[in-house]
């Protein structure tokens, strides 16, 4: 019987340390939020600023997004450290691996899969990207030497790596 509890206390205490997420979140600031940031919000995030691992939407001035998240995310300016789904915004900017659509005056992806459609658009790599934009930088492409797989580090109007 013992025995028993013990495993139904740490199953208990387990399911809520792993499987901690909300459907809501509402916040002025990081630290001033319905759910504090390490919360995972499967749903719906509306803030001033926001930034929490997330799937779902995120509409605000600032909106960030740790781990690895996915969904969309409207804002003046989106942030993330892995992404996969849409940003649109003034700003985008992930950290690490960006896949799907960044809409926007500057987008950057460290890693690129994708397509980035804005009036500056970098990325370190592409995995397959495609970039159109006043300037489209892809850091790794070299300077027309694997045409038509890539284009070049740098291009105007549009910019890509297959």
């Amino acid at each position: 019987m013992k025995k028993l509890l013990l495993i139904v206390s740490i199953c208990l205490i387990a399911s809520n340390v792993f499987a901690e997420s909300k459907p809501f979140q509402a916040s002025l600031t990081p630290a001033v939020a319905i759910h504090s940031k390490d919360t995972r919000i499967e749903g719906l995030t509306l803030s001033i600023w926001g930034e929490n691992p997330q799937s779902g939407g995120a509409l605000g001035i600032v909106n960030g997004s740790s781990g690895n998240s996915s969904g969309i995310s409207l804002g003046f300016i989106n942030y993330a450290e892995n992404y996969t789904g849409v940003e649109w915004g003034a700003v985008n900017f992930a950290k690490g691996d960006f896949i799907g659509f960044q809409y926007g005056f500057l987008n950057y992806a460290k890693k690129l899969k994708g397509l980035q459609l804005g009036l500056i658009n970098v990325a370190t790599t592409a995995q397959s990207g495609l970039q159109i934009g006043f300037i489209n930088v892809i850091e790794t492409n070299q300077w027309f030497n694997k045409f038509p797989d890539e284009l070049a580090k740098g291009m105007v109007l549009i910019n890509w790596k297959f």
